[in-house]
């Protein structure tokens, strides 16, 4: 479940169709499939799908000349070079660390950015197309009046309306005045209320026009929102890359740093080469935590794809349902059907797609609508793509929490929320493949419990999971 602007009712279809199919441009307005380099490059010269974007300044960490063994001990040979390159290590620590807290509340800021515009977006999508179909709602009741109006002007016009009729009532056919006036009150009658139904049609024709004016000003705010969230995405995705690589500058240069630190402000005969085994004491244990930790990726994978195995032998569940209601069906995660799709997680819906009751936890509460369906297998449970494609966005999205969005080309994209912290396991511009395992199971962002939320794009805007994922033979 996540926490989104609250928006107003929004059809359940596969492939949305609000009546303003988008036009080509629109359909090539979906975030863009770009490698690392690529993308960079575009934002250096400021180009970024829509609209413009300044490149991140680079970071000063990047361009720092850091000192050896080899200064250190010419250092030690002198107490005023000693001390000058003492207070040099120091603030290049010092520096290290404040280059990793400025990128990453950076990373963030730009992470919320991104995903307050991606609501935005998403709520102006909503408007444009509820607009759209109030406007073809209207006009078909115009069609329906107006067709109304003709039947009774023909049933008029064989009831006396011509001129033959007309003759008649003077040349002695009716019986007397009594069934004459009978026949004109008819005719008045017939007329009183052709008269409302062509008035009816007058007044939803109008309001079909009104309607449909206010949704070609949605779709403009729309596509105006779309360009915003498109660079917000990409500038987060800078942001994070930058921060990430504050942090590595720091994890490849603090235990040196500090080691060195050490042999300058220690008065005891120690030698260099301790100092220096020291590092690589702690070089080699990081490198055993980040090998158990890719073990133990291995071993959530190997035991996400047996709950699924065995999910998928007695799953299935409904592929419908009410878009608001919890339910559906389990199992089958990471499994690849004959159309090329896979379920994203074995777990259970427990929350659909569209008007949903709000929820309030201590902190925040959910919106009255909901833009994707959440799949609940437990903490941890693997997250599979739901089809080959490209990674586009890869790390922290404000509400979303830890966040995957992958475009599959043709328009059509998915994404991936509430990824639990260190669950994310591909990067922004890997081609992964359906069924892989891409993240694991967690409860980051505006969440209350262990889920994946997963949306549906069809030229950036979502679309009900339930029914997209059916018509490609999957249940969710």
């Amino acid at each position: 479940m996540v926490d989104t602007p609250s928006a107003t009712h929004r059809a359940d279809s596969a492939e949305p169709d609000c009546g303003c199919a988008p036009t080509a441009a629109e359909k090539r307005r979906l975030f863009p499939t770009l490698t690392r380099r690529g993308a960079l490059g575009l934002a250096a010269v400021g180009i970024v799908g829509l609209g413009a974007v300044a490149a991140p300044a680079i970071s000063p960490a990047f361009a720092v000349t850091y000192p050896d063994w080899d200064d250190v001990e010419r250092a030690r040979q002198n107490e005023a070079d000693k001390a000058a390159e003492v207070t040099r290590i120091q603030g290049l620590i010092a520096s290290l660390q404040a280059e990793v807290e400025r990128t990453q509340q950076v990373a963030e800021q730009r992470a919320d950015e991104f995903y307050e515009a991606q609501q935005a977006f998403f709520d102006a999508a909503q408007r444009a197309e509820q607009l759209q179909s109030q406007a073809d709602e209207q006009s078909q009741i115009a069609i329906d009046a107006a067709e109304k109006a003709g039947r009774l002007a023909a049933q008029l016009y064989r009831d006396g309306g011509d001129d033959t009729s007309l003759e008649l009532f003077f040349s002695g056919s009716a019986a007397g005045a009594d069934d004459l006036l009978a026949r004109l009150g008819q005719m008045d009658k017939l007329l009183e209320r052709n008269q409302d139904v062509y008035a009816d049609a007058v007044t939803a024709r109008d309001a079909a026009q009104s309607l449909s004016d206010q949704a070609e000003v949605a779709r403009t705010e729309r596509d105006r929102l779309q360009q915003i969230a498109e660079e917000k995405m990409v500038a987060a995705q800078q942001a994070a890359d930058e921060a990430q690589a504050a942090l590595d500058a720091q994890t490849e240069h603090l235990a040196t740093l500090e080691a060195q630190l050490e042999a300058l402000q220690d008065e005891t005969a120690k030698t260099l080469a301790a100092y220096q085994a020291g590092v690589e004491a702690r070089r080699k244990a990081e490198e055993e935590r980040k090998r158990r930790e890719a073990e133990q990726r291995r071993r959530e994978a190997e035991e996400a794809a047996k709950r699924a195995a065995a999910s998928g032998s007695s799953g299935g569940g409904s592929s419908g349902g009410s878009s608001s209601s919890s339910g559906g069906g389990s199992g089958g995660g990471g499994s690849v059907g004959g159309s090329g799709w896979a379920r994203p997680s074995s777990g259970w819906r427990t929350s659909g797609y569209g008007p949903r009751t709000v929820q309030c936890g201590s902190s925040y509460c959910s919106s009255g609508y909901h833009y994707g369906v959440d799949l609940a297998a437990g903490c941890g449970a693997g997250i599979y793509a739901a089809s080959a494609g490209t990674v586009t966005y890869a790390g922290y999205n404000g509400g979303y929490g830890n966040y995957i969005r992958i475009d599959h080309g043709g328009g059509i994209g998915t994404g991936y929320a509430h990824i639990r912290p260190g669950g994310i396991f591909v990067g922004y511009g890997q081609r992964v493949s359906a069924g892989q395992l891409i993240a694991s199971e967690g409860n980051t962002g505006n969440s209350f419990g262990c889920h994946l939320h997963y949306e549906t794009y069809v030229n950036g805007y979502p679309t009900n999971p339930i029914n997209f994922m059916a018509a490609r033979g999957i249940s969710v």
